[in-house]
């Protein structure tokens, strides 16, 4: 059976985390082992007999926008330090929610802890809503007695992601706005400047160039043929983003993500920036460093980072220090990780040196996503330019050449 323990050492350290054991007492015989001594544990397969938490096929896609899980960890952490019972500081903030979506998730989530379910189990149910990393941290917090604090450390872990993530978008807002209006202005110069153009052509029957056919081609299926061109557009992105979701998808995406040039960079300074705060945040709360390695493998998008994260929880498991581990993983962590993991497991500080660490990082993101427009520009001017000069070359070469056939 898979069950979530908590347990103490002789010298009062707090331990808590998943296991699969036989029975209680292989439990406690595991904990012994150890020098820990068995406080508390939980089925986590009794309400679903694959060990999780049953969920409703459509609450697996549930979004809600992260400041809204933000400020639900904050109002909490603060009804619950001024004595106010659990149950009912979810239905003030029910209340209070003007998201109508979220409203009935947290009234579904406060009819499962008045069924008698913990809060984690009952946040577990929206999987697309609260991840991995929130329901652990939540359930670890329940089993300690310091749920206020953990939901403190939970929403200054968001917030901080938000803003990083924020910075990253609004960098890349810029250039993705570019380029749609450039698609858009060449959509109707296809449909509507082109025929008008390449009419000429045809009524004078003139031999054109393979560039040019090319474009005349394109403004006819376009013109002609719109519906099928906007359906193939709609199939072919479709099963572009079915296949970024696949394994294969995500190995593409995040190879050219560490390999491209400028974006590297920034893709090696975000993971670093979220590793260390998601990683200091749960050594806080009190999750066992095995345990934070695989939630960090299964948080972290990129295939990279997961892959070196359960490694090292595999190898953390018989023994080895972490920042041993990460000193071989020099394509995907700067020199200064292991390092500052390496003094932190000297002095013990591990979570304050984690958090010191994500911040250098975070400022590092922010100022080169400060930076990012002064290194697109110049990239998107000679994209712009290379597409503006093709169609012109394309269409002013064959006016030339007939205008010379009729002299």
């Amino acid at each position: 059976m898979r069950v979530f323990y908590t347990a103490k050492s002789f010298s009062g350290e707090t331990k808590s985390g998943e296991l699969t054991v036989k029975d209680e007492r292989d439990l406690a015989v595991q904990l012994r082992a150890e020098e820990f001594i068995l406080t508390s544990f939980k089925k986590l397969d009794e309400e679903n007999q694959d060990g999780s938490t049953k969920v409703n096929f459509f609450d697996r896609f549930t979004k809600i926008p992260v400041s809204e899980k933000m400020m639900l960890a904050r109002n909490l952490s603060v009804m619950i330090s001024s004595g106010l019972p659990l149950s009912r500081a979810v239905r003030n903030i029910v209340t209070q929610t003007q998201n109508k979506s979220f409203a009935k998730v947290l009234n579904n989530i406060l009819e499962s802890l008045q069924a008698g379910n913990t809060f984690a189990d009952s946040l577990a149910k929206y999987p697309g809503i609260f991840d991995e990393l929130f329901v652990n941290m939540v359930r670890v917090g329940e089993t300690t007695g310091n749920l206020e604090e953990v939901l403190d450390i939970l929403a200054s872990q968001l917030e901080k992601e938000y803003e990083l993530l924020s910075k990253v978008k609004g960098a890349m807002m810029y250039p993705m706005v570019v380029v749609v209006a450039m698609i858009l202005i060449g959509i109707v110069m296809m449909m509507y400047v082109v025929p008008q153009i390449t009419g000429v052509f045809k009524d004078l029957n003139a031999d054109l160039p393979a560039t040019t056919q090319f474009i005349i081609a394109s403004s006819d299926a376009m013109k002609n043929h719109a519906v099928l061109v906007i359906l193939g557009v709609i199939l072919v992105g479709t099963g572009l983003k079915l296949f970024l979701m696949t394994t294969v998808g995500e190995i593409l995406v995040s190879f050219i993500a560490i390999r491209m040039p400028v974006v590297r960079d920034i893709v090696i300074k975000v993971n670093c920036a979220r590793f260390s705060r998601i990683y200091s945040s749960l050594l806080r709360s009190g999750v066992p460093i095995l345990e934070a390695l695989n939630i960090l493998s299964r948080t972290l998008t990129n295939v990279y980072y997961k892959r070196a994260l359960l490694k090292s929880a595999e190898s953390v498991q018989k023994g080895v220090n972490l920042s041993k581990i990460f000193y071989e993983e020099k394509s995907i962590f700067p020199i200064m990780v292991p390092q500052m993991i390496e003094v932190g497991e000297e002095t013990g500080k591990t979570e304050t040196i984690l958090l010191k660490l994500a911040e250098f990082y975070e400022k590092e993101v922010d100022q080169r996503t400060k930076n990012m427009s002064s290194i697109i520009e110049p990239v998107l001017m000679i994209v712009i330019g290379s597409a503006v000069g093709f169609f012109a070359i394309s269409i002013l070469q064959p006016m030339y050449s007939v205008l010379g056939s009729i002299k």
